[in-house]
C-alpha cells in the first residue's frame, strides 16, 4: 500500500481514533485499520468516498473496529475539540487558500499530546514541474502555492503544533510527475512512455528491494512530498 505518512513515525496503535483530513480513496485509512485504529476519513470528493466507504467498514466489521467516511471539508470539520488521537493531512494544505486556518481546525480536533501529520510537495520539485509547464499548477483543484517547509512549520505552531521531526517520500514519483510534464500534462495518459513508467510505480510498490531503494536512496535526492509531524502542545507539556 502506497501511503505517504511513516504510520510507525506517527505512533500509530490499537485502539487510537484516527482522522485523515482530505483522506481520497483512505490508503491512510486502510493502513490505520489495519494498525488496529478506529478510523474515520473525510474528504471533499464524494466519488472518492463512494469508492472507498463500503471496503473500508467491511474491513474494519472483519477487525472489530471502526471505519468510516464522512464529507466535509477542512475548514469546518465536524467533529467536536479533542475528538482524536492521531490525525492525518496529507496533500491538501497546497490547494487551499488559507491553510493556516485548516491547521487551527486540525489542532481543535487533535487531543493534548495528540500527533498530527501533514505532507505537502517538496518545494523543489514543484519548482521543477513549473518549469516544465504551467498546466501543473493551472489545472482545475491544482495547486495554489508552493511550500516552504519552515512556512508550513511556522503555520502549525500558530496553531498550536509542535514540530516533531520530517520526513520525505515517494522520490520514485517525482521522475513520473516530471515526465507527465514534459508529455504536455493534460494529454500525458495518451503518452506510452508514461503508461510504462506508471506499470513500474505499480510494480515498485511490491517490491521490498525497490522500496529499500526509494526509501534509502531517492527519498533524499528527489522526493515529491515532504512529511512534517506536529504535537499539539499543552501548557503541562
Amino acid at each position: 500500500m502506497l501511503l505517504t505518512v511513516d504510520l510507525e513515525r506517527l505512533r500509530v496503535r490499537p485502539g487510537q481514533t484516527i482522522l485523515d483530513a482530505g483522506c481520497g480513496e483512505g490508503r491512510h485509512c486502510f493502513g490505520c485499520l489495519e494498525r488496529g485504529a478506529r478510523v474515520i476519513g473525510l474528504d471533499l470528493d464524494r466519488p472518492s468516498l463512494d469508492a472507498a466507504a463500503l471496503p473500508l467498514r467491511r474491513r474494519a466489521g472483519q477487525l472489530g473496529s471502526l471505519g468510516e467516511m464522512v464529507q466535509g471539508d477542512a475548514f469546518h470539520l465536524p467533529f467536536p475539540d479533542a475528538s482524536f488521537d492521531r490525525v492525518i493531512c496529507s496533500e491538501v494544505m497546497e490547494h487551499v487558500h488559507d491553510y493556516r486556518g485548516a491547521a487551527r481546525e486540525l489542532a481543535r480536533v487533535t487531543r493534548a499530546d495528540g500527533i498530527v501529520a501533514v505532507t505537502i510537495p517538496t518545494a523543489t520539485s514543484e519548482h521543477l514541474y513549473l518549469r516544465l509547464g504551467d498546466e501543473y499548477f493551472e489545472s482545475p483543484g491544482g495547486h495554489i502555492r508552493i511550500f516552504k517547509p519552515r512556512q508550513l512549520a511556522e503555520g502549525l505552531a500558530a496553531a498550536g503544533l509542535a514540530t516533531l521531526g520530517v520526513g520525505f517520500a515517494h522520490g520514485f514519483h517525482t521522475p513520473y510527475w516530471v515526465l507527465r510534464s514534459v508529455m504536455h500534462l493534460p494529454d500525458a495518459d495518451q503518452s506510452r512512455l508514461v503508461r510504462a513508467y506508471r506499470r513500474f510505480l505499480i510494480r515498485a510498490t511490491g517490491s521490498k528491494l525497490l522500496d529499500r531503494l526509494e526509501k534509502r536512496v531517492l527519498n533524499y535526492i528527489c522526493p515529491k512530498s515532504l512529511i512534517l509531524y506536529a504535537e499539539k502542545r499543552t501548557a503541562a507539556s
